[in-house]
């Protein structure tokens, strides 16, 4: 198998961290490597929470949640296992996840291309366009979600400047120009509606695509975002490639309107 070891450290260590998060203090998590045919099989099984069934579609969508305990004790946000399944995508395989259901454990598994397979099927990935690469400022105060977001992007090839708070990423923003900042609205300071109204009250700022990157989906939570001076209002989870889509089309149609 021919792989970026970087990566599949991260795709083993973010399977671990997920397993241990949600297995009580004496359970057991087991991790095994096999061939398969042309593949490499790596399975990590826990005796943890377990995931309901209807959860098992969308386990690896970035940011849905993973704690199916009542009160949710265990917090955080399944943002690991998403760059699990980007990572291993990447590298020609896939990732699937399957549980009997709620306490009775879990089970990951990631497949990749042995040598000669995985050449055959990154050739196709070769030829396709390489999207826009972008600088982008990303506002979130959740440091699971800001740092694997910024992974995955910066997977894509955006240079990512990550900020935790409101203010400094209304200072950061007006400092390096970035071509787009995607803005968490449930922030710790100014929420994101203030720092669309900050930026949009410069020069600076008015020039830099603002996209709100936020769990409020409500018709009312979109409209407030546009009124605040955002470019558009994606709820989360949102897939990378729709988020490379708008950024594209936000760029296009803005572009358009400066010639008009």
């Amino acid at each position: 198998m021919l792989a970026d070891a970087t990566r599949i450290e991260q795709v083993i260590s973010n399977l671990l961290n997920n397993s241990a998060k949600y297995t009580e203090p004496g359970g057991r998590i087991r991790l095994t490597l096999r061939r398969e045919g042309e593949e490499a099989v790596l399975l990590v099984r826990d005796t943890g929470v377990g995931i309901e069934p209807a959860m098992l579609d969308r386990i690896f969508e970035l940011f849905a949640q993973v704690d199916q305990s009542p009160a949710r004790s265990r917090g955080g946000l399944g943002v690991g296992l998403t760059l699990v399944k980007r990572l291993a995508e990447m590298h020609g395989g896939s990732a699937c996840a399957r549980s009997e259901g709620l306490n009775r454990g879990s089970e990951f598994e990631v497949r990749l291309p042995l040598l000669r397979e995985e050449a055959r099927m990154l050739q196709p990935r070769k030829a396709r366009a390489e999207p826009a690469r972008r600088h982008l400022l990303l506002v979130e105060d959740n440091p699971d979600i800001g740092e694997t977001l910024r992974d995955l992007l910066q997977m894509l090839g955006h240079r990512v400047e990550l900020v935790a708070d409101g203010l400094r990423g209304v200072q950061t923003a007006l400092a390096t120009h970035p071509d787009a900042a995607l803005v968490d609205i449930g922030l710790p300071d100014i929420d994101g509606y203030e720092v669309a109204r900050r930026l949009r009250a410069t020069g600076e700022g008015s020039r830099i695509l603002l996209i709100a990157l936020t769990g409020y989906g409500r018709p009312e939570d979109r409209d407030r975002a546009l009124e605040s001076g955002f470019d558009a209002h994606l709820v989360k989870p949102v897939e990378l490639d729709e988020l490379n889509e708008l950024l594209a089309e936000l760029e296009a149609r803005r572009q358009t309107a400066g010639q008009a």
